[in-house]
């Protein structure tokens, strides 16, 4: 009798597992990531969760861009009326890669407590640590419905290759958002393209899903950690310093000079970001980056621009921002070289505050409506 009830107890919660397992790829994912401890029980993340050291960082890599801004501080209630909001796209650079939360732009300017049109400003990072103008308008355009005042996007040159547009994992992974971009925006990108994630029926439910689900439940755990600390990244006594001597090669993605090749810089896409934030203010910003007076720097600039190539895309740059009457705001040398940490674009402390100086005063030249 024990063993028959035992028998029908494992075959009716077998049944009732599989029968959810095979109803929960008709469950739409936002729903699970929209809901978050954060802003709630946790402090709302100053930057979006990026980590591999979740030990040490309290903090792990993921790719639903639902749950990312849902641990995030910006979506933390009704947007104050004496707030003017200002947030900051781009890179790892933005995101500040071995940068504490306040030493970064975002946290240099809101430690300067500066105010404009009758509000106290606030500024939101929403950079992110991989480099493609893609990455970059998706996080825009989902970040555009929290009411930003003013859009700051921090770019490079590395960002517009089109081979690097749909190579980021959090492009990838997130291939209906981009499907959809592509559609709206007529962007010049393959929605069919292989390195876009395209789940089966299988990957989309319970048991196929177990390693995004487990990633979830893992960041609400880390909230406590980081409430706590405020930690969201590891910081090593040691590392690898930026390179400055560089051997005589002057290729730039299979591009050997002396012309860039237009048809592989995906320039579109900026314009495609500049309409998407219509009447809300933005600032273009040619990121800082080091110009190494190494070896054979004559040739390179770092260890990611051949000189030919980055001050044709300089000049590119500057005329269409004239053209187009872009606020846009070229700093690409304006940190020492000795001013950055284990990259080219990844400024210290003191070099980010150079930025930070930079930036104010263009926010600051805003005019009010």
């Amino acid at each position: 009798m024990n063993i028959r009830f035992l028998r029908n107890v494992l075959l009716k919660g077998l049944a009732l597992f599989l029968l959810i397992d095979l109803i929960f790829p008709v469950i739409d994912p936002a729903t699970l990531g929209k809901q978050s401890l954060y802003n709630h029980l946790f402090t709302g993340r100053t930057r979006f969760p990026f980590g591999e050291d979740s030990a040490q960082s309290y903090n792990l890599s993921l790719f639903n861009l639902d749950a990312m801004f849902a641990s995030h501080e910006i979506a933390n209630g009704i947007k104050p009326n004496g707030e003017y909001r200002i947030i900051t796209i781009g890179d790892s650079s933005t995101w500040g890669t071995l940068l504490r939360p306040a030493e970064t732009l975002s946290g240099q300017l809101n430690e300067a407590n500066l105010s404009i049109c009758g509000k106290s400003i606030h500024v939101y990072n929403l950079g992110y640590p991989t480099i493609s103008l893609t990455k970059d308008i998706m996080v825009l355009d989902y970040a555009l419905r929290y009411d930003p005042d003013m859009v700051i996007w921090l770019v490079s040159l590395e960002a517009f290759p089109l081979e690097k547009q749909l190579s980021s994992p959090i492009v990838a992974n997130n291939s209906d958002r981009v499907r959809d971009l592509i559609a709206r925006y007529n962007l010049p990108l393959d929605p069919n393209d292989p390195a876009l994630a395209k789940p089966g029926f299988w990957d989309r439910t319970l048991i196929g899903q177990r390693r995004p689900l487990a990633d979830l439940f893992r960041l609400q755990m880390y909230g406590v950690l980081w409430t706590a600390t405020g930690i969201d990244q590891s910081y090593p006594a040691d590392y690898q310093h930026a390179q400055t001597d560089f051997s005589t090669d002057i290729s730039f993605h299979d591009m050997t000079g002396p012309e860039l090749d237009g048809s592989q810089l995906v320039f579109r896409l900026l314009e495609t970001g500049m309409h998407m934030a219509g009447n809300t203010p933005m600032i273009l910003v040619n990121e800082p980056m080091l110009v190494s007076v190494g070896e054979n720097s004559e040739l390179r600039y770092n260890f990611l621009y051949p000189r030919w190539a980055y001050d044709q895309w300089r000049e590119i740059m500057a005329a269409r921002a004239d053209e187009n009457g872009w606020n846009y705001l070229d700093l690409w040398n304006i940190i020492p070289s000795d001013q950055f940490t284990n990259s080219a674009i990844h400024p210290t402390p003191a070099g980010e505050s150079i930025l930070a100086k930079r930036v104010e005063q263009k926010i600051l030249m805003q005019s009010c409506p």
